[in-house]
């Protein structure tokens, strides 16, 4: 999915950002209001609670899960994780569940010290595993990172040392600011929404 207004350099802020999750929303609906109303969403939550930098993707999947929305469609949990081992099972069994579904691929990753605490949306897929040389399967027709750490050496190290402070900040943010946007997305009222979001985060 091409999408012309969105030629500039994905979107790349701190989580110390003021309104970060007000500006994650407004560039989520640049995507979202390309979609049909009818188009499934599917979010995956890609990672591990073995790991305390590679668990952002399932704490956001948890997160999410609070919400219990029937506006998206949710894989990878703390309770049920999505990794490695069963990646490829997850997107057969999406491929077979769901028609033409719009998916949203969550990952943490690993980066420069300058981009440590970054959260990135961007076109295209996000590539599990890719920064401790795992060859997996590409994942969504968009993308949302957290770079949790410094990457170049001693990954599995690095992800296992990763301050979990870190981690839950920038889940709290990502994962309200995709629900917020697609209940927009989807006409829930505003009202609603941040009742909503304020019972199920407490």
């Amino acid at each position: 999915m091409k999408l012309p207004f969105m030629k500039d350099a994905p979107f790349k802020l701190p989580y110390t950002t003021s309104n970060i999750t007000s500006l994650l929303v407004n560039r989520l609906n640049g995507y979202l209001d390309q979609l049909g109303k009818d188009r499934p969403i599917v979010i995956i939550c890609i990672g591990t609670d073995r790991s305390t930098g590679d668990a952002l993707g399932p704490l956001i999947g948890t997160s999410l899960s609070k919400f219990r929305s029937p506006h998206f469609h949710l894989y990878g949990t703390l309770e049920e994780p999505v990794h490695a081992m069963n990646l490829d099972e997850t997107l057969s069994a999406i491929q077979a569940s769901f028609t033409n579904p719009f998916v949203i691929g969550i990952d943490a990753c690993l980066g420069q010290v300058s981009s440590v605490g970054c959260i990135q949306i961007g076109e295209g897929p996000v590539r599990p595993g890719a920064g401790v040389n795992k060859d997996l399967p590409p994942v969504g027709d968009i993308h949302i990172t957290g770079i949790v750490n410094v990457g170049g050496f001693m990954e599995y190290f690095v992800l296992q040392n990763t301050r979990l402070h870190l981690v839950m900040r920038m889940s709290d943010i990502i994962s309200l600011g995709l629900f917020t946007a697609i209940a927009g997305y989807k006409g829930v009222s505003a009202s609603t929404r941040d009742q909503t979001a304020a019972t199920d985060l407490s």
